[in-house]
């Protein structure tokens, strides 16, 4: 196995560990519970969106498969990683609706995994599709925002 695939493990272990069981620490303000809530449906939606765009090449591989086309529309208009980034967002809400500082530090370890994931993979697609790649980079960020 190529190192970079020993990422999605890692991946799966960091999502699992942020619905690790335990009670709740502390209580949360209605408008916090109320944008946690928003970031899971957001996230999620946003995620879901971009793997129905990805279709039957979606893959948790770094590598793209041999069949893949560069995808540049729906929502990979507004970002080169939308399923990193509704990832992030809907395990952030579900983080901050547990109320305990585990699934906060297990959130900061898969935003670290999926940092790496996407080096790898930007790698990887940079490689296979080359300038047409750095020309879909140059004017779509990396995950969300200018960058």
């Amino acid at each position: 196995m190529k190192k970079q695939n020993n990422l999605v493990p890692a991946q799966a272990g960091a999502m699992a560990a942020i619905f690790w069981p335990g009670r709740a620490k502390w209580k949360l303000p209605k408008i916090i519970r109320l944008g946690a809530w928003a970031a899971v449906i957001g996230g999620g939606a946003v995620a879901a969106a971009a793997v129905i765009e990805q279709g039957d090449q979606l893959t948790s591989s770094t590598t793209p498969p041999k069949r893949a086309k560069l995808i540049t529309s729906g929502p990979y208009e507004n970002s080169r990683h939308p399923i990193y980034v509704g990832l992030l967002a809907a395990a952030s809400g579900v983080a901050v609706l547990r109320r305990r500082v585990e699934p906060l530090i297990a959130l900061g370890v898969l935003a670290n995994v999926l940092h790496k994931k996407v080096d790898a993979e930007e790698a990887a697609l940079s490689n296979r599709f080359g300038k047409k790649y750095t020309n879909y980079a140059k004017r779509t960020p990396r995950m969300f925002g200018p960058i």
